[in-house]
């Protein structure tokens, strides 16, 4: 799954020096389903268009990254000196201030039905017996096709709400719309039925929906379970995640930064990630958003970044000095070239505002990310995966839905756990108490005024499970984490932070418009509430 080979059939082979004189065509651009008998060797090719679209859906064009990221109160991408204003697409992001007219993210929308388009034609494929398979094969991997639809499903479901359920290829009719709780127990019906037939073999299936990967996507969507349906459910979360801790199949990285390098792929940490490579398995550009045009000469680089996106301030000062996730996650202060040794930027972390009011924001200022580390000579496309469901986060999943059940001791063994190496200059930090994450939040909520003064401070003391809502977002910065989170605490609805406001209608915003090209092709749509 980490590289994807390329054949070619040659209709014409050149044997010793002779030439092919004749032209009689005999076509092999496809194989008949009489000829092909795949086996189980066969199936990661089989399966493998079905996990491709994730790459492009993850970090594409607002893509889900940026729809968990740019309106959280993490990441901002201001306007640079070279551009970035974008006709006020980010500002839009930051402020909630989108219509289904001036922006619709459509990139999260096509690559997830695409994924499910291509799901359902391989399910169909196989359960027709053309893509022939040994029967036990043939379960597996349909079991395997269902929970990487459920995949897709889930991202719709988390972003857009109210979307249609397609599992029939052969159905040529338009879908009729679900509703945000049918799409909920459409998922967990389908991990719940297929969990018991997924492989269990973490060392064959990396990049693949697993056993564990299946848990932990049913364990993520009961903690969202009460912002999907109304109704909580935190005793499956913590059904799920006992049954990952007890396989003993993941561990913590003794090193945090090693969850995210360009050799992750070796990470035991890492339950589900999608793969990507600098020549074949292209899409990761997160450091072309973030860097300075002039990091290419740190790090050597043939393509120049484009300068965008940084840390807001406020987040950064929630941050204990001593904590090695914020060296970790964020690129900060003097860069050095490679080849001279010059300092060519100081990244600072003041930044003056999101623009739009003449503001623009001087290319050194705001931390860059850094999570997703950058090698020597590295292209305009990284190496290092995306780790979507990795062994902190089922950890810190069972701590939530502890903490919410009123066990806050309990919750605070396995927050301390997962805090232990990012405190190795200073062990005794990393212990946090029962106490302790029953207290708001550091987080300095508020308008953040041109000079970086926070003019009206409306802080996160009154945010219930504040502190843990923090230990969340040391943990998983940059990791298309922090909207979600951000809704499940009501802080997404209620706070101000850097040039955002609570958007007068806030809970609309909870979920994104249905693009408009997709309500024009079908008739059976409807937009979400508040669009």
């Amino acid at each position: 799954m980490k590289k994807i080979s390329i054949y070619a059939l040659t209709a014409c082979l050149m044997i010793s020096g002779g030439s092919c004189t004749n032209l009689d065509e005999e076509v092999y651009s496809e194989v008949l389903s009489t000829s092909f008998k795949p086996t189980e060797r066969d199936l990661p090719n089989i399966l493998a268009p079905v996990y491709a679209s994730f790459r492009s859906l993850m970090f594409g064009w607002q893509g889900y990254f940026d729809l968990q990221e740019e309106p959280a109160d993490a990441i901002i991408t201001p306007v640079r000196p070279n551009g970035w204003d974008d006709g006020g697409t980010y500002r839009r992001m930051h402020q909630h201030a989108w219509t289904s007219q001036q922006w619709q993210p459509e990139n999260t929308w096509q690559s997830s039905y695409a994924s499910i388009t291509r799901a359902n034609r391989v399910i169909a494929q196989i359960e027709d017996n053309e893509i022939p398979l040994p029967e036990a094969t043939a379960k597996a991997a349909i079991a395997e096709l269902r929970a990487a639809r459920a995949l897709a499903y889930y991202l719709l479901l988390d972003n857009h709400g109210n979307v249609p359920i397609v599992t029939n290829y052969r159905d040529v009719t338009l879908p009729q719309q679900s509703t945000r709780k049918e799409v909920y127990d459409f998922i967990v019906k389908e991990i719940t039925e297929i969990e018991p037939l997924l492989s269990s073999d973490v060392s064959a299936t990396y990049g693949r929906m697993n056993k564990w990967a299946a848990k932990a996507l049913l364990a993520k969507i009961y903690l969202n379970a009460e912002v999907y349906t109304g109704t909580a459910n935190w005793d499956g979360v913590i059904k799920e995640t006992n049954d990952i801790i007890a396989s003993n199949n993941y561990i913590l990285d003794p090193n945090y930064s090693d969850v995210f390098t360009y050799t992750n792929h070796n990470s035991k940490e890492i339950i589900f990630a999608v793969p990507y490579d600098e020549i074949y398995g292209t899409g990761s550009q997160i450091h072309m958003k973030t860097l300075d045009p002039l990091s290419r000469l740190v790090y050597g680089m043939s393509a120049g970044p484009w300068g965008g996106n940084c840390a807001v301030p406020q987040f950064i000062d929630t941050y204990d000095k001593e904590d090695g996730r914020l060296a970790d996650s964020w690129i900060m202060g003097p860069q050095y070239s490679a080849t001279t040794g010059e300092m060519v930027i100081n990244y600072v972390k003041e930044v003056p505002g999101i623009g739009g009011d003449g503001t623009v924001a001087p290319s050194n200022s705001g931390y860059r990310i850094g999570k997703y580390k950058i090698k020597q000579g590295a292209t305009n496309n990284l190496d290092n995966d995306y780790p979507m469901f990795r062994y902190a986060d089922v950890l810190m999943m069972k701590a939530e839905a502890l903490l919410r059940k009123g066990d806050a001791d309990a919750a605070a063994q396995l927050v301390t756990q997962v805090r232990q190496r990012a405190f190795k200059s200073n062990p005794a930090k990393a212990t946090v108490s029962g106490a302790e994450l029953l207290q708001g939040s550091a987080y300095q909520y508020g308008w953040q005024e041109k000079d970086g003064s926070v003019a009206v401070k409306n802080g996160g003391a009154d945010i219930k499970y504040g502190r843990f809502l923090d230990e969340l977002g040391w943990e998983f910065a940059a990791e298309a984490h922090r909207r979600q989170d951000l809704i499940r605490f009501g802080v997404y609805q209620t706070k101000s932070w850097f040039n955002h406001n609570p958007h007068p209608q806030a809970n609309t915003r909870i979920i994104f418009p249905i693009p408009n090209g997709e309500l024009n092709k079908n008739p059976n749509l409807k937009q979400n509430a508040g669009y």
